[in-house]
């Protein structure tokens, strides 16, 4: 059974820095797409940054240049340095995975940390 275990978020004041993780367990062959996402009260989610198999990376227009998505394979643990934290960015922020198993390549999601930024 894979899991995606989300953690390192928190109340931080605008302009700080948090990074979050995201710890996956549980029969895993490779990561294909990895993903983090946010969402906001009232509003959608919607993707933050992602980081495809081939290492290519892609940001939301709102983070680029503040955060950077990057993964430990040894760890299993993908990760999201958010710099320059602004009220804005205040949201659930969750990890996603197309992940290859025994069972072939599913998506899976963690179930969220909270980041709020105060201004």
């Amino acid at each position: 059974q894979v899991q995606l275990v989300e953690s390192g978020g928190g109340l931080v004041q605008s302009g700080g820095s948090l990074r979050l993780s995201c710890v996956v367990s549980g029969g895993i062959f490779t990561f294909l797409n990895m993903g983090w996402y946010r969402q906001a009260p009232g509003r959608q989610r919607e993707l933050v940054a992602g980081e495809f198999s081939s290492r290519t990376t892609n940001y939301a227009d709102f983070v680029k240049g503040r955060f950077t998505i990057s993964r430990d394979n040894a760890k299993n643990t993908v990760y999201l340095q958010m710099n320059n934290l602004a009220p804005e960015d205040t949201a659930v922020y969750y990890c996603n995975g197309k992940i290859r198993t025994v069972s072939g390549d599913d998506g899976y999601w963690g179930l969220g940390t909270q980041v709020t930024v105060s201004s």
